[in-house]
């Protein structure tokens, strides 16, 4: 049995969920710039400890890399089990300010977010 309770909690994991994808996307972007330009400068990648910061940096590119579908999956499963809570609840008849907060949710959520077709 859904609850407004849970419904709130629901709509928060999803807000918290958007940030967290951009943020890990940001990292990302940032490192794969960062490695492109180590990279390209391969006198200096002679010295060891600049081969050695350019294959950390290298690995959390990977890392990075490796989180974001993790974190999209996550993100598609809380949106839909948001709006099964939503859909439980306004069936229910249930009234609230957080069924209207949820439904902002949804909407603000479905414009940042594109379903992946893996």
């Amino acid at each position: 049995m859904a609850t407004l309770r849970s419904l709130k909690i629901k709509a928060s994991t999803c807000r918290r969920l958007v940030r967290e994808l951009r943020s890990y996307e940001e990292e990302v972007e940032k490192e794969a710039a960062k490695t492109a330009g180590m990279g390209g400068s391969t006198v200096i990648l002679s010295v060891l400890a600049d081969t050695d910061d350019f294959r950390q940096t290298e690995n959390v590119l990977a890392e990075s890399r490796m989180v974001v579908p993790d974190c999209h999956n996550r993100h598609e499963t809380a949106l839909s089990d948001l709006k099964a809570t939503l859909a439980e609840l306004e069936e229910s008849n249930e009234h609230g300010v957080e069924i209207g907060e949820a439904e902002s949710t949804v909407t603000e959520v479905e414009a940042v977010f594109i379903p992946r077709e893996d």
